[in-house]
């Protein structure tokens, strides 16, 4: 059936909750960029670059679903490579679609949630308050920490990504765990980590202050990459539009390496 960007548009508005969740301004969740359509074919990527607009056409998509949009980086001049991806979008009829922490905070689509799927990890509660969202989940367990980091090493390695871990003590046990993608180890996830008994935090990226402190807490963090637990929402929301709208889709990876 055919089917338009405003359609999809539309239930990926309210199915996200992108006119209610809050979001930092360079996010501009929702339609980006528009198309002449309709949808024929939807590429999924974790950004929004001239590698993923260019393999998103060489795959006959005209839709680019994406976490991280095209102004990222701020307000800018439509100057350089910020106009090249404009330029490129309009020359091939390619539309694009950012969920930054709509995506996030999801109960289904959630990166951090479709993260402790993977890993058979079982979901209780929100991590990672954002005024009044979760971006994260958190629960329990009872697992080696070091059994989980190389679980997650499995994991990640396809995704372009090493996985490391802060000072993992001899015998640590993962009973309490929380799980927030992407630059997931900041001042405000840490302090919250402490004071919920978190002992295992898995995120994307942090900065390196972040394993020096975790140590003096007791808390191992897992740095899982910031683009690897960046993938699972994209797909899975790319998937189920495939499935709702009966139209063909692919993930285009192009992964940073972070």
């Amino acid at each position: 059936m055919s089917v338009t960007l405003a359609e999809i548009s539309a239930y990926l508005d309210e199915r996200l909750a992108i006119a209610t969740t809050p979001d930092y301004p360079p996010a501009l969740n929702g339609v980006q960029v528009g198309h002449r359509g309709p949808v024929t074919r939807i590429a999924a990527a974790v950004d929004a670059s001239m590698q993923t607009i260019t393999m998103a056409a060489e795959a006959g998509a005209n839709l680019l679903l994406v976490h991280h949009g095209l102004f990222w980086g701020g307000l800018r001049p439509l100057t350089g490579p910020h106009e090249a991806r404009i330029r490129a979008l309009f020359a091939h009829d390619i539309a694009c679609y950012s969920a930054h922490l709509p995506l996030d905070a999801h109960e289904t689509f959630g990166n951090s949630a479709l993260l402790a799927r993977e890993l058979g990890l079982t979901v209780s509660g929100g991590f990672a308050k954002h005024q009044h969202i979760y971006c994260g989940v958190r629960g329990e367990a009872d697992l080696q920490t070091e059994a989980l980091v190389a679980q997650l090493r499995a994991w990640a390695a396809p995704l372009g990504h090493h996985t490391v871990a802060s000072q993992v003590p001899a015998g640590h046990r993962t009973r309490r765990w929380a799980i927030c993608s992407g630059s997931g180890a900041q001042v405000d996830t840490l302090r919250e980590a402490y004071a919920t008994g978190v002992d295992t935090l898995i995120v994307g990226e942090g900065p390196h202050w972040s394993a020096v402190e975790a140590a003096e807490y007791g808390l191992v963090i897992v740095y899982a990459g910031h683009y690897a637990t960046e993938t699972l929402g994209v797909r899975a929301l790319a998937a189920h539009l495939a499935s709702r709208y009966d139209i063909a889709w692919q993930f285009v990876h192009a992964p940073t390496g972070l």
